[in-house]
Formats: C-alpha cells, structure tokens, sequence
C-alpha cells in the first residue's frame, strides 16, 4: 500500500514556501549563511538559514520593498504578539494596575520555576503515596527564597515609591530565576511533543542520509510527532500524480518516503502537513526567477480557481499569497485527492491542515475576501444577491428595517464563507475514516477571539472542535512572553473544554531566547495542556534549545499520548503523585492523621484505576476512572496545609494537571 512513487508528469517549474504567522519585526534575525555552507559532506551539524530561503519560509521576518511587495508588509498573519509585561529598568512610576500585574507575574513565575524544580527532585521516586510520613524539610532554594523576599516586599517598596529599586530587582530576580531552572536532569512526562519540519530545512538537508541526521537530533531533544511540509504553496515534496509538480528543489529524492521510515525508526510520527487554501507565494517568486504576480502551479493552469477581494485582487494589499475559492468545487475535489494521494501511498501518522482559512481581511475598513466566481454565483442563487454588492459598514442614513436587513445579508455572507472552510475540513476528515481512520487530522489555527477569527479569516475551529471534525487543534499561540502567551492560550485551554478534542498550544522559537522558551514549556506544564509544538525545525536545530532539551526531556522512555493515551493518561498522574510524595518527604504537604489514610488511599486507588485502562478498557471503567478524577479534583486543597512559595499557585496546578489527565482519557475513549 505504501509503496514509492514513480515520477511525476508534468514540468517542474518552482518552490515556493511558507511564511508562518506571526514573523517578529523587532529583533535580529538568526544568523545567515549561504545554503552551501549548511551542509558538510556526510552530516548536518549546525544548520544555519539562508536570508531569503528564512523569509519564504517565514524563520526570518520579511522586510517590505522586496520582491515587489510593498514598503507597508503588514499581513496580522505575519506578527507575533508582543509582551504582556514590557518592563524597563529606571524611576519611572509603576501604576498601581502594573504594579498588580508585575507581582502576579512574579508570582506565576515563581511557581513556574519550582514546578520545574519539584518535577526534577520527584522523578525517581515511586509513584505509590506511603500512609505514613517522617518529614525531613529542606531549606527553600536561595533563588527562590530570594524572589520570595521580593514578593513579599512588593507592596512596601510600591507605597513608599522606590519605582527605580522595584524595577532592579524585579528584571534580576526574573533573569536569575530564568537562568536556574533545573534544566541539568530529566523532567520529562507523557506529553506531545511536536515540530514544524519547514519546507526550507527539508531543502536544505537534499538528501535520505542528511534528513536522517536532522531526525537524530529531533529524536534526542525528545520531539515525538513531526509536522513535515509535505505540500507548500502547491508544491509537493513528493513526486505526485496529482498536482501539476513536484518542488524542484527536491526532485532528485523524495523527503516524504525518507522522514516516515526515519521516523517510526526512531519511535516517532509523521503527520503530512499542507498548505489548503492558500495557493502561491509571492516571496518565492524572486527566488525561482518568476513574475511577481506567479500564481502557483495550480493556479497557473486554473486561473478561474482563484478567489478575490472586494476590489478584484487575487493577492490582498500587505500580504504574499493567492488563495484557492473554497467554494469551487474543483478546488475541493482536487485538495482531496491530493490528501488521499498522500493517506495511501505514504505511511504517514496523520494530516496537519494548514491555512486553513481564507486570507485575513479588514471588514471596518471594507477590505474583504472570497470573491471567486463560484462563490459568487452560488451565494447568490441561495440569497439573490451578488455578495460583490454587499458591504460591512451599515449605512444609517436609510430606515431602520433597511439597515437591519443590511446587516443581515452581510452576515449570510460571512457565514456562507465560513461554511466553505467547515464543509471542507469535514470532507477531509470523512475521507480520512474511509481510508485510514487511525491516522490523526490535526489544523494549524489561530489563537483570537471566535468573532475576529470568523469575521476576519472565516475560520471556525471551535466548531470543529465540538463537532469531533478534527484530532487536535494545534494554536499559533506565538508571544514574545510567557505573560502574553499565557493570555493567548488561556480561554481555550483553561475556560474552553473541547473534549476529546486535544487542544495544543505553539511556541515560536524565532528570536525568542533559551530561558523564555523554557518558561513557555513550563507554563503549558502547569495549564491542562496535553503538550506543545515548535515552530520551526530550522529555529531548534540552530539554538542551545535543542540542548536543554535533549537534557530535560530526551533520554525519557514515555508513552506518546496519541498512540497510547491511557498510558500517557497514567503517566501524568504517576508524575503528579511523585510530586505530593516529594512535597511530604520535605514537610512542604501535610494532612492531619484522621484525613490522610483516607486521602493517601483514594488516590493510589485512582492511580491503579488509570493504569488499568491500558490493558483492556471499556467505556464503563473510563466512566469510572473520570468519576473519580473529578472527585479528588474538587477534594483538592481539602484540609491539607501547602508549604510551597504560593498556595493558590499550586492547587491551581494540580486541578490542571488533573484536568490534563481527564482529557487524555476522554481523548483514550475517543478511539474505543
């Protein structure tokens, strides 16, 4: 089933790649070499980025005036979020809201650090909680007893108004705080853990032996799930029968066959990711030596396959790439067979959705999109109304009636659009159960608001969600800080259950140091999140990340959620009782004797109960299992006395990491 591929017809024209969201405008790229010298003879060792190649793909931000663009480059898909807490060293005054905001910052990250610290001191102890317990207490690690002292004096130091000293100490006890994260010993537990393998590295690498070096370095930081680039821009890396043409930076092999075999090689998974919707790129026009105004090869041959904005451009002002009409069912059928090309030739682990959505627009500023001839005549047999004749802004100097039916006709629209990308992610996921139902359908998403995502990109993917249309939804959830990323992923991994939908947040490596990156793992560690993704491949392989990693999280033998859920399930309770055995050894977690039998009971009970799952589970004991999930999270706290730098902070993380747990069962039961 799963055989190589004989040639592809057609000529080969051109690559283009991606450029992902979220592109940092405020700091230097890394550093660029030619694409020569990322290559040795026999391995890759420290792969470098090559400007342009980096800017294509999105690893390095574009810089407007180039490649025909314009000087304005402002795509929103384009920025990272900036930080949360931008704090500056000097006297000015620190108001009253930002003086909140600091010490609850100081406070997240302090229980941040000592999740990480208890995490390593726990991981060698056995997982059973003992009846009885001598305490030896320990004294509080001098870092963290040093931002305890500061936490504790904040609201001194703000009433008396020494804004310079509160600022000093407040960026040096996060800087050492940052820099003494336990990152010398394993810390690693059940979890996903993916990256974007871009396009460009795939590239790059130009070969089987190559790639497989880039697949030991994954494999030794602990990386478990690969997103490969497999279609860019309308460009397979394979030779399709399908699509018009293969990259012809990749014709002489075929990365998709080499990356499944290295992959399950080494434990690990492949999920084919592709470009849907959007249908070209700009930015890698000028590096094949094609037009600006290029389309893609599909494009190319199909030009009545192409959608438009409200003023007839198949390319929005600010940004790169042309996009398919997903009303066009053409489009529809030939991205199917394109996924079904890949699902049965090809023994990936999954499909990753990528632009998902139609461009982004601005309606306030009438600047919309979608406007493909068929979409156009379909819409308007529905509503008898051609949408070009439709506007966003309300005109209020007609009747009130006039107006409202204004309002009403634009949101058809919108939700007609919104309906083209739904129905399509539902056909796809179809598809995948006819075929291959074991494989898992992730999206590439962003992490805004529902209303802005639907009005501006059309993009629904709590529906989707809620639906069971998709595995995972994988957030574009890029910040610059852990204050800003946790605000990011906070309403759909803490307010939002999508059950058994997995929810997983994205770090963005580009520019991002070492010490916040590790901050942002951490966070998702101490939020009910089943793991994270990286973006990208080319970011990791270059940073003394890959490093901390193969340290903290590379040389653990556990379970991938996806493949083994229960086991993951499991695996994340065992890590938790360790943390409440290490917490009593040191005196940090003590209940009186009339409650802790009980206590010390019901939860080993629980951790023999998920453990069981793995062997031959039925709804009825997963039923089980959650009823007593739920019981102890809400026992939590219940006459126990937390010795630990925050109270709140802890119990916070243990209903979470509880929650983590309920929803990698239901995820379990999910596959039943």
């Amino acid at each position: 089933m799963f055989q190589h591929m004989g040639s592809a017809t057609g000529w080969l024209v051109g690559s283009v790649a991606l450029v992902f969201p979220f592109a940092s405008m405020t700091q230097a790229a890394t550093t660029v070499l030619p694409p020569e010298a990322l290559l040795s003879a026999e391995t890759i060792v420290e792969p470098a980025i090559d400007t342009e190649l980096a800017q294509a793909d999105g690893l390095v931000a574009p810089r407007g005036g180039g490649n025909g663009l314009p000087t304005d480059f402002n795509d929103p898909a384009d920025q990272i979020a900036p930080p949360g807490l931008n704090i500056q060293p000097g006297d000015a005054p620190i108001r009253s809201y930002q003086a909140i905001a600091m010490r609850q910052e100081l406070e997240h990250l302090m229980g941040r650090f000592e999740s990480a610290l208890i995490a390593a001191e726990a991981i060698a102890l056995p997982s059973e909680l003992p009846n009885e317990v001598a305490p030896q207490p320990a004294a509080l690690d001098p870092v963290l007893q040093s931002a305890r002292d500061l936490y504790d004096e904040w609201p001194q130091l703000i009433e008396q108004q020494a804004y310079g000293e509160a600022r000093s100490r407040w960026l040096t006890t996060r800087q050492n705080l940052w820099q003494n994260f336990p990152l010398d010993r394993p810390q690693g537990q059940p979890e996903i853990r993916a990256i974007w393998l871009d396009r460009g590295t795939i590239v790059r690498a130009g070969s089987e032996q190559r790639l497989e070096a880039i697949f030991d370095q994954l494999s030794a930081a602990g990386i478990n799930t690969v997103f490969l680039e497999t279609v860019n821009a309308s460009y397979p890396i394979y030779p399709s029968r399908i699509a018009p043409t293969q990259n012809p930076l990749t014709r002489r092999w075929d990365p998709l066959e080499a990356a499944v075999e290295l992959a399950h090689e080494r434990d690990m998974e492949v999920h084919a990711w592709l470009w849907v919707f959007a249908a070209g790129n700009q930015l890698h026009n000028a590096l094949l030596n094609l037009p600006n105004d290029y389309l893609g090869p599909v494009l190319n041959g199909q030009p009545d396959w192409a959608a438009y904005d409200n003023r007839g451009n198949r390319i929005p002002r600010g940004q790169t790439k042309p996009f398919f009409d997903p009303a066009h069912p053409q489009v529809r059928s030939y991205l199917l067979r394109v996924v079904n090309e890949i699902i049965t030739q090809y023994d990936v682990d999954g499909i990753h959705l990528d632009y998902i959505r139609y461009p982004f627009q601005d309606p306030s500023a009438d600047r919309t999109y979608g406007y493909g001839r068929v979409a156009r005549e379909v819409f308007e047999a529905i509503a008898g109304v051609d949408p070009l004749n439709l506007s966003p802004r309300v005109d209020f100097l007609q009747p009130r009636t006039a107006q409202q039916q204004q309002r009403d006709q634009w949101e058809r629209w919108t939700d007609f659009r919104i309906q083209q990308v739904t129905s399509f992610v539902a056909e796809t996921r179809q598809l995948i159960q006819r075929t291959r139902p074991e494989l898992v359908l992730s999206t590439a998403v962003f992490a805004q608001p529902e209303h802005e995502r639907q009005q501006k990109i059309q993009q629904d993917w709590g529906d989707w969600a809620e639906r069971g249309l998709v595995d995972w939804i994988v957030l574009m959830s890029y910040a610059q800080d852990t204050n800003r990323f946790e605000e990011l992923i906070h309403p759909w991994v803490i307010e939002n259950d999508y059950r058994p939908t997995l929810v997983i947040p994205g770090i963005r490596l580009l520019n991002l140091s070492e010490a916040a990156a590790i901050d942002q793992l951490q966070a998702l560690r101490d939020v009910p999140a089943p793991g994270y993704a990286l973006f990208a491949a080319a970011n990791l392989l270059t940073q003394d990340l890959r490093e901390t990693l193969a340290q903290t999280q590379g040389a653990t033998d556990v379970p991938i959620p996806q493949a083994d859920p229960f086991g993951a399930a499991a695996g994340r309770y065992a890590a938790l009782q360790q943390e409440w055995r290490w917490l009593m050894a040191n005196g940090q977690l003590w209940m009186s004797d009339d409650l802790l039998p009980a206590w010390v009971a019901d939860a080993n009970n629980l951790g023999q109960a998920i453990a069981a799952l793995g062997t031959n589970p039925s709804r009825s004991e997963v039923d089980a299992v959650q009823a007593q999930l739920q019981d102890l999270r809400q026992r939590l706290g219940t006459g126990m006395d937390i010795q630990t730098v925050s109270r709140d902070y802890r119990l916070q993380t243990w209903e979470n990491r509880l929650l983590t747990v309920e929803r990698l069962v239901a995820y379990g039961e999910g596959q039943l």
